[in-house]
């Protein structure tokens, strides 16, 4: 058996031009919202739900690599949907991000499958 990676499918979200810098855009991808996140340190996707009230992460705000829900203030990791603050205490899942294109004919495309959070989630934990 091999222990080679498989590449994940990817899905075009929306373009580029269409998420606003430091800001939010929610998708629908086969049926999942997902908040497309726009910011200095690059572009991210993650569910478009709070893992503590389920409303839309979309909606908060958005600051260096975290997202907060507006509800009741947890944020979370843009990089791995770690909460970072209290009342959520579940991760929320992240996606896998490609750009194709250039200019404005820049694509956001999404891995189809959101990525192995509770992997992602143990390292950052680690490094705290």
């Amino acid at each position: 058996m091999s222990d080679a990676k498989v590449s994940p499918e990817f899905i075009n979200a929306c373009r580029l031009a269409d998420v606003p810098i430091n800001g939010s855009l929610k998708v629908d991808l086969d049926g999942t919202a997902v908040a497309i996140v726009r910011t200095a340190e690059g572009v991210f996707a993650i569910r478009d739900a709070c893992s503590h009230a389920d409303v839309l992460l979309s909606e908060g705000e958005v600051d260096g690599c975290t997202i907060e829900c507006w509800l009741h203030g947890s944020q979370f990791d843009l990089r791995t949907g770690a909460p970072l603050t209290l009342p959520a205490v579940v991760a929320v899942p992240v996606y896998e991000v490609r750009l194709s294109g250039e200019g404005e004919d820049t694509v956001v495309e999404v891995a189809a499958s959101p990525t192995d959070i509770s992997a992602t989630s143990q390292a950052a934990t680690e490094k705290r």
